[in-house]
């Protein structure tokens, strides 16, 4: 069995793939679709992946692109991402 990734490097990747995709994490807490336990939950997946290099890489081109409408088919947390993501989601740095 692997290792878990780093907790601060996978929680911070966790927060920029649901900022670059759309996703509002405070908001989502504040409309109770997200516990405190489901985003440790969430981080821990993120630290079992298997490429977090690959996944950083990702997240640096889709942020300069301003954005992006789905997470990469390999992220540990798309499903439970895209059930967070509002019908009408505004892109990273785009109004």
């Amino acid at each position: 069995m692997k290792p878990l990734g780093s907790l601060k490097r996978h929680f911070w990747l966790a927060k920029r793939m649901a900022k670059t995709t759309g996703v509002d994490l405070e908001q989502a807490r504040a409309d109770g679709a997200l516990s405190q336990k489901d985003w440790a939950g969430m981080v821990a997946r993120c630290r079992s992946c298997t490429a977090p290099e690959a996944c950083s890489n990702w997240l640096d081109k889709s942020e300069l692109s301003g954005g992006a409408e789905s997470q990469p088919s390999y992220c540990e947390n798309r499903a439970r991402l895209q059930s967070l993501k509002p019908e009408t989601t505004t892109l990273c740095g785009q109004d």
